[in-house]
């Protein structure tokens, strides 16, 4: 049994710097990983690199850390054959179809309103949102610096805080790998307190009942109501997503989705044995996607849009998009084993509560949470920092894992959502058509706004449940 010092923290230390410093996830929690497993084991570099490589292949010896790891590639696979079968397109044909729209507000609240309803992954939100609105917005001479506003704050925001899909099948793998039996209902309980996204989505609709533009956004419309946006003419095709053809059908991409959201509940209630906060939620997502994709298949062998052969190379393909996140997966949860077994939760909580009141701990998850984020332009690789230390935190304290969770998810999408460089923020940038750093200027009085909210409103949570 080691016991926690101050070397305890340098694994994920190490981890948080290099990643800040160098954007390489992966190489900065390997790292991690190998001088964790130096210390742990008083072994010389060379041993413990060997050591590493055992910790990360220990990795697969637990059930629930696998399905998560197939999980996720197969979600790849699963978007990759909805894009292919047309139907992102086909959805994106059957809004423009319906004539819903006739007013500048009612196209705000369309490009609103499908963000929040297509939240299967971040990026199809973005693009189908931006693509079947921006016309809308160029003809009522609304800002696309607003259109990128609006949907960059219903993707990530909205993804993170449903457990059907690639984001909470990874927050949930990472929740279970750190001695959470339950962590379907920490995740759940976590939700109405992971304040950046909720705020940033109310924030979103306020903007957009009162007309709000803060900052540039104002300079921004004040551009395109005299035809002089800073724009981009992207197209889906540009970013290599989504050629239509005239057969494409919504139901390509409404029926897999639907049937992942209901056999969620299904599996979580026959593996719960009749409770379904009992269930796993690592067999339940992984069970769900395969019947998504599972109906996927079968409505394109049906329709004879596909053959066999033709599927199955779609489906490796799409996996294959999603082998980094699979990647920075697996060593996140050999670099959570490693730091369980260093104590470094039990050290840092015994270093906060002789340096911090309690009340600050949340504010400071959420600000460090932010930072990382934002230096790396990715809140998937926060979260496979920072979810292991504040859950290890957490219990050292005897605190609701709950808490910890939410500060954390809340900062990394903060910082993602802020960041020049995420990938949310790019393709938000894109699928509306305007210039990048322009959507970075617009929309980051908003965000910091948010986040001021949510800092404020963590510290509330520490005061009154600490």
């Amino acid at each position: 049994m080691y016991d926690p010092n101050i070397l305890s923290i340098i694994p994920s230390l190490f981890a948080i710097v290099l990643a800040i410093l160098t954007r390489q996830v992966v190489i900065s929690l390997g790292i991690g990983i190998w001088i964790g497993n130096c210390l742990l084991f008083e072994a010389n570099p060379l041993s413990g690199l060997g050591l590493g490589v055992e910790s990360i292949i220990q990795v697969f010896g637990s059930a629930s850390d696998t399905k998560v790891i197939i999980f996720t590639l197969i979600i790849g696979g699963l978007i990759a054959t909805i894009e292919r079968l047309g139907g992102v397109r086909g959805f994106i044909s059957l809004l423009e179809s319906k004539e819903w729209v006739d007013t500048p507000t009612k196209a705000k609240w369309l490009a609103y309103s499908t963000g929040i309803v297509v939240f299967i992954e971040s990026n199809i939100t973005l693009l189908v949102a931006g693509s079947i609105s921006r016309p809308l917005f160029d003809k009522y001479k609304i800002a696309r610096e607003k259109l990128a506003y609006i949907i960059d704050s219903t993707s990530a925001p909205i993804c993170i805080m449903i457990p059907l899909n690639a984001w909470g099948a990874l927050v949930i793998g990472l929740i279970s790998a750190n001695g959470i039996e339950e962590p379907m209902q920490v995740f759940i309980y976590a939700i109405p307190f992971n304040l950046y996204p909720i705020i940033a989505i109310l924030f979103a609709a306020i903007v957009i009942l009162f007309d709000l533009e803060l900052g540039p956004m104002r300079l921004a419309q004040e551009r395109a109501a005299q035809n002089k946006s800073e724009r981009k003419q992207h197209h889906l095709s540009d970013v290599g997503l989504y050629r239509g053809n005239d057969d494409d059908k919504a139901r390509h991409m409404l029926l897999p989705i639907i049937v992942m959201v209901l056999s969620m509940p299904i599996s979580l209630y026959l593996t719960g044995d009749g409770d379904i906060m009992q269930g796993s939620g690592s067999t339940s997502v992984l069970w769900a996607v395969l019947l998504a994709l599972l109906a996927s298949w079968i409505l394109a062998l049906h329709s004879r849009k596909m053959s066999v052969d033709e599927l199955m190379q779609v489906f490796l393909k799409g996996s294959g998009e999603f082998l980094p996140i699979a990647v920075i997966l697996l060593f996140a949860l050999a670099l959570g084993d490693i730091a369980n077994l260093l104590g470094t939760g039990a050290y840092v909580a015994a270093l906060a509560q002789k340096a911090l009141p309690l009340s600050l701990m949340l504010p400071l998850l959420f600000l460090t949470s932010s930072v990382i984020a934002f230096s790396i332009g990715s809140s998937w690789g926060t979260f496979a920092i920072m979810i292991p230390l504040s859950i290890q935190i957490s219990l050292s304290l005897g605190l609701s894992p709950a808490f910890f969770l939410a500060a954390v998810l809340s900062g990394a999408v903060f910082g993602d959502h802020a960041s020049p460089i995420s990938d949310t923020t790019v393709v938000a940038s894109m699928a509306s058509g305007t210039d990048h750093i322009e959507h970075v200027k617009t929309q980051l009085p908003y965000a910091l706004l948010s986040a001021a909210l949510a800092t404020a409103g963590f510290y509330l949570v520490g005061v009154f449940s600490f």
